[in-house]
């Protein structure tokens, strides 16, 4: 670009005053379609000229000189800074911040004030940014009183790309007592007009102290995102949550998120037993993707296991039911609660669950624990103001030790349609209940829900359940194959877990198509 800068100077200093006006006009538009990299190196100096061979020192400095189309490249290293973005990109031309390639440039916290709601990265209000490849970390408090994120983006913020990033150890060590919250990743609309097309890819988030908030947060007015190949671990709290209804945003009638991807996510370890939640609920609660009071939530393709609880369609505050969102094409194991847990919390809200589809997910020994009333919980459970939900072609493989499958808590809730699942157990007590009463028998089950009429009860004949990780490919002989409930169609998927294609003839039941 500076090459460009001089020969521009070099025209004008021949031309005539009418004629500089014009070159000028004309060429530094043409200058600023080359677009400048910044580069950031913690031996460079902001007086520098920010080349790869003279690089500036701040990266909130370079981020200040960049213009859309530009990117700050970060080299190898700690840099102790808090990012505010202070310009937008524009269409096709974003503001990129990434590090260099190969290499890992750590954003620390450590040691840094903070104050409020704070961040070690924010996007308030701007388009058009990329954040990539970069390492956000050790971001701390011990005051309840303030709420941590290791990356923020809020107001209308749209076209917005956060991958490859590694955030980690943003924390709120405050008592669970008092109180404690903290996200590692937060999205939060919060003006007049939605944040749209939001991307978050391909992220390691991991070991972060949330107190009651999330690891990853989409939260008010945001319309329009991907949440997909994201690994969570290590939380005390939800890995990724889809929310409404929490006055993120001043305006009640858009104070949810709506239109969304949750797809191909890795979650394991999510123990709420470690954080706040055991002070409110005293047994596993936390769940590993919740959906609370959103709509229109896509949740496709992912791997829960070794968390409390797997996936919650759930409202937790009244006016906000969780409705018209798909859970399909899901593998869900080895968690201490429900698999995938339905509905409003009981004598808590109203809101409920409503219009959702649970389709073709694969659910296997979780329901390890008694819940919070020391009941069975089920696999699947539906708790308060369940309304016009279907519950069809999924597996349910019960722990042979506790032997529940699905657990319809109490007699709330209307016209919800369960069929063509498959159940099974290696144990000796097989049990579901319905309004809160036990059926002891797939024949009792089927009699007094009113459901299942298609349902099958038999060993699905995985391929491998002791491989790590497990195999939940169907063997030739399983009867899982081609007798689900085509009926779906693509709100079924067009691709199983493993990305094959969905449908070969009948629709198989559980995750994964027989190939």
């Amino acid at each position: 670009m500076r090459k460009v800068q001089f020969f521009l100077l070099f025209l004008l200093a021949g031309a005539t005053a009418c004629e500089q006006t014009m070159l000028s006009s004309a060429n530094l538009l043409t200058a600023r379609l080359a677009t400048q990299n910044y580069y950031v190196a913690n031996s460079g100096n902001d007086s520098n000229t920010g080349d790869i061979s003279s690089p500036l020192k701040s990266i909130a400095y370079a981020l200040s000189l960049a213009q859309p189309g530009d990117s700050v490249i970060v080299r190898t290293g700690i840099y102790f800074e808090k990012l505010v973005f202070p310009r937008s990109g524009s269409s096709g031309a974003y503001i990129t911040l990434t590090s260099y390639p190969g290499e890992n440039a750590l954003i620390s916290g450590n040691g840094l004030p903070s104050s409020g709601h704070d961040a070690l990265v924010k996007i308030t209000s701007m388009d058009w940014i990329k954040i990539n490849g970069m390492e956000i970390a050790h971001y701390s408090t011990s005051d309840g009183g303030k709420m941590l994120d290791g990356l923020l983006v809020n107001g209308t913020s749209s076209n917005i790309e956060i991958t490859n990033n590694h955030v980690h150890h943003i924390h709120n060590n405050a008592s669970p007592s008092v109180g404690r919250e903290a996200h590692g990743i937060h999205i939060k609309g919060t003006g007049s007009t939605a944040m749209t097309n939001i991307l978050v890819e391909g992220n390691s988030i991991h070991d972060n102290r949330t107190g009651t908030s999330e690891n990853l947060t989409i939260n008010g007015y945001v319309d329009q995102f991907v949440i997909r190949n994201n690994e969570i671990y290590n939380g005390e709290n939800i890995a990724i949550c889809i929310a409404g209804g929490y006055g993120a945003n001043g305006l009640p009638a858009v104070d949810y998120a709506r239109n969304g991807q949750v797809i191909g996510n890795k979650i394991w370890n999510i123990d709420g037993r470690t954080g706040q939640v055991p002070v409110l609920l005293q047994a596993a609660g936390t769940i590993g993707i919740y959906i609370d009071g959103a709509r229109h939530i896509v949740v496709d393709r992912n791997r829960i296991w070794d968390s409390d609880r797997g996936i919650g369609l759930v409202s937790e505050n009244d006016g906000f039911p969780t409705e018209f969102c798909v859970v399909r094409n899901n593998v869900v194991h080895n968690n201490r609660a429900e698999g995938i847990y339905l509905g409003g919390y009981a004598n808590y809200t109203t809101g409920g669950t409503k219009s959702c589809l649970v389709l073709n997910n694969t659910l296997y020994y979780n329901a390890g624990e008694l819940g919070y009333y020391g009941e069975y919980v089920g696999e699947i459970r539906l708790n308060s103001n369940c309304h016009y939900n279907e519950i069809h072609n999924n597996i349910l493989v019960s722990r042979p030790t506790m032997g529940t499958f699905i657990r319809k808590h109490d007699s709330t809730g209307s016209f919800n349609g369960i069929d063509f699942n498959l159940y099974f157990s290696s144990g000796s007590t097989n049990r579901w209940y319905w309004n809160g009463s036990a059926l002891n028998s797939f024949s009792a089950w089927k009699g007094g829900s009113g459901g299942d009429s298609n349902g099958i009860y038999g060993n699905p004949l995985f391929a491998n359940v002791a491989a790590s990780p497990p195999d939940f490919s169907l063997q030739a002989l399983s009867p899982a194959i081609n007798v689900g409930n085509n009926a779906h169609g693509t709100s079924a998927g067009t691709l199983d877990f493993l990305g094959n294609p969905r449908y070969h003839a009948v629709i198989d039941i559980g995750a994964i198509e027989y190939q």
